[in-house]
């Protein structure tokens, strides 16, 4: 018979009980050279019909005569991306992607005319890409329902390669660069009468956001707005 146990005891039985598990790593299996080639093969694909949308953006023929339109297509090409599993061969597929859509989608949504209305679903297109690289950077998997990275479990044997020097510069230069420009294309925002952008952002509470857009991958390099720091450990892969 066991001895009986106060109530502070019983509390902290109950408590340990009731506690959830610790989530349990998702084990990731890199693409057979077959998927590989089918999903490159797919998001060219997605690319060139995106840019040839793009540039007839004026037209009514146009699939992406919005830029709430282009924001919805280039999402699903970020979410698909994403998916890419974070194991070699196939990590630095994921990144070079990644870059190539950063690139295109921060230097084409200039090309749209600035409307109140889709600010917050283009910060919140800002923010998950934010998000993305975080993942990509940590080598996380995704989980496409939060838009977050998720830590994963490799097979034995397994790594997943780190951005290169180059790949962080090229991706610091693409980040801060396209937020000049959103800065410069937001100036064409129509502002009713207060004055400027910014007046008209704080009375939207999207300030902020654009304030601080794309902070969380720039600090996980170690660089703010392109002030390096002086910690080689944040220019390190943490694959």
């Amino acid at each position: 018979m066991k001895p009986p146990t106060s109530p502070s005891q019983d509390s902290a039985i109950s408590e340990a009980e009731e506690a959830p598990a610790p989530p349990t790593r998702r084990l990731v299996h890199p693409l057979s050279p077959i998927q590989e080639r089918k999903l490159i093969d797919f998001l060219e694909e997605k690319f060139l019909e995106v840019t040839r949308n793009y540039k007839k953006r004026s037209d009514p023929s146009s699939t992406l005569t919005t830029l709430q339109a282009y924001l919805e297509a280039t999402h699903h090409m970020l979410s698909l991306i994403l998916q890419i599993p974070p194991v070699d061969p196939n990590a630095p597929l994921r990144t070079s992607l990644l870059l190539r859509l950063t690139g295109e989608v921060l230097q084409s949504i200039p090309g749209y005319i600035p409307d109140t209305e889709t600010l917050p679903l283009l910060l919140a297109w800002l923010n998950d890409l934010d998000h993305a690289w975080l993942a990509v950077i940590r080598g996380q998997g995704w989980d496409t329902e939060e838009c977050r990275g998720i830590d994963v479990e490799l097979p034995p044997g397994a790594r997943c390669s780190p951005m290169s020097q180059t790949e962080r510069t090229r991706l610091r230069s693409s980040l801060i660069s396209g937020s000049d420009s959103l800065e410069e294309w937001l100036e064409g925002l129509n502002t009713a009468g207060e004055g400027s952008f910014e007046v008209t952002l704080q009375r939207l509470g999207l300030e902020q956001s654009f304030n601080e857009l794309f902070s969380g991958t720039l600090a996980e390099m170690g660089s703010l707005r392109g002030s390096e720091v002086n910690d080689p450990g944040g220019m390190i892969g943490t694959c």
